[in-house]
């Protein structure tokens, strides 16, 4: 019965050898609860999902078994791509926009793994067991929910780490096939790309519980010249945030004569893209108000990939770039991958 925490996957660098691999989706986690006519999709945070998702609830009614529990990833496929900033959109607090959106776009379920079919509880099978009864169950699932794909072949979960990029996959996971599916446990395998951008600090944000920098806002220029936010760097040890505090104080400027001045007042977005203080739905309540600085400091972060304008994820702090002058981190310096049709491995219609 719900609530039940996925089971996690651990950071690693090199894919390990451990006999089966598959892509990694970069959609909402969700734990499927099914018993009849009854669905419940539960999120990673253990919060139901299932108002912002009414078409793959009737989608999941018709082509699960009557009584299971499926682990997979809600994900939303437009031209044969995976496209998160969409998906992002389904989650929405009035009804009446998110039945609109499920018409406009609707989403996908890729299952990876089975918790319980009937009334076995499936947790402590081996994943290789586990597998072949998800692979059974689904064997006549039609779109929009797909089985995914995998390969036991370590030489072609090297090639997908590649191709699949270009798909707006997020990476390679990889799952020892004796392991046992144990709630909020990292003890999967992932690996995903990094590469490395120099950025602009164009402002920070205090720490949720001290008075010392929490995160600081990154800059790109795009090419009619504006400061684009891409995202944030955050992970620092206490004494540095400390430190970072005096560093950045000289930088400060008010608000009215920042780049981002004009977004002050805006709940959304400014030109179609999202501004520094916006509010996650995920997250309403928060404050993600923040402090603007000189746009003069520079500074090369690690990154996995990007989601439209911005980074997808956090990045990671690499070095100081006194030598780089702000004008010089543009968006003409990231790697883009090949495209990649998602169809090839999903078999799309």
């Amino acid at each position: 019965m719900p609530p039940i925490s996925p089971m996690l996957a651990k950071s690693v660098p090199n894919i390990p050898e451990v006999g089966h691999y598959e892509p990694k989706w970069d959609g909402f986690r969700t734990i499927v609860f099914k018993d009849g006519d009854e669905v419940i999709l539960g999120s990673r945070n253990e919060k139901p999902m299932t108002r912002y998702f009414p078409e793959l609830v009737e989608a999941l009614k018709r082509n699960l078994p009557d009584k299971c529990v499926i682990d997979g990833e809600i994900v939303l496929i437009e031209g044969n791509r995976l496209e998160f900033e969409v998906l992002q959109q389904r989650i929405h607090p009035a009804d009446s926009r998110v039945r609109m959106l499920a018409e406009k776009t609707p989403a996908s379920l890729v299952a990876f793994d089975i918790l319980a079919l009937g009334d076995d509880n499936l947790m402590d099978t081996p994943f290789s067991e586990r597998r072949a009864v998800l692979e059974r169950a689904l064997a006549k699932a039609e779109p929009p929910i797909y089985v995914t794909p995998a390969v036991t072949a370590l030489a072609r979960a090297q090639e997908w780490f590649v191709q699949l990029e270009g798909a707006g996959l997020d990476g390679i996971l990889s799952k020892p096939l004796d392991g046992t599916y144990q709630p909020n446990k990292r003890v999967m395998f992932k690996t995903k790309h990094e590469r490395t951008a120099d950025c602009v600090v164009a402002g920070f944000r205090w720490h949720k519980t001290a008075k010392v920098v929490g995160s600081m806002l990154l800059g790109l220029y795009n090419d009619a010249g504006r400061l684009q936010h891409v995202g944030v760097v955050a992970s620092f040890p206490m004494a540095r945030r400390e430190s970072l505090v005096a560093e950045l104080e000289p930088y400060t400027v008010d608000l009215g004569e920042h780049p981002w001045g004009e977004w002050a007042s805006q709940d959304e977005a400014a030109g179609g893209s999202r501004m520094p203080g916006a509010q996650s739905r995920w997250s309403a309540g928060k404050d993600f108000s923040f402090v603007p600085l000189r746009p003069e400091l520079v500074i090369e972060v690690a990154y996995d990939y990007m989601e439209g304008e911005r980074f997808r994820h956090t990045t990671q702090f690499r070095r100081w770039r006194p030598d780089r002058t702000p004008e010089s981190c543009t968006y003409s310096q990231l790697e883009e991958p090949a495209d990649y049709d998602l169809g090839e491995i999903l078999r799309l219609p």
